[in-house]
């Protein structure tokens, strides 16, 4: 294995993806708060490119007290990634599948070193 440059610490903000590929392998890299967490891009569904997928809060119906709905609304504290294949909805910080726990994302080891991001590969 080999320590893979991804970019500058600084230019890994939240909201911005790096995608980065050796071999056949594809990683992508990403900041979720304060936290930088890369996950090999093949979807636990059929193998889809899942860290190319649309990134956005989770979505969430609010209730009221008899279980009514009151509408949609987003998440302040997770944001998801979507594969573009099929649509299997990923948490970005933990890799866990949103509809089946049982489910998600492999993860690569990230290193923060020097102001720069490197990816384990």
């Amino acid at each position: 294995m080999e320590d893979v440059f991804v970019c500058r610490s600084e230019e890994l903000t939240n909201g911005v993806r790096r995608l980065i590929k050796k071999n056949d392998d594809e990683v992508g890299v990403f900041r979720v708060g304060e936290k930088v967490v890369a996950w090999h891009s093949r979807c636990a569904h059929q193998g889809g490119p899942v860290c190319q997928g649309r990134i956005f809060p989770r979505v969430l119906e609010r209730l009221d007290e008899n279980k009514a709905g009151l509408g949609m609304c987003y998440s302040e504290e997770e944001t998801h990634i979507v594969c573009p294949w099929h649509g299997y909805e990923y948490d970005l910080r933990t890799g866990q599948n949103a509809g089946n726990p049982r489910l998600g994302l492999k993860p690569a080891e990230v290193v923060e070193r020097d102001g720069n991001v490197y990816v384990r590969l």
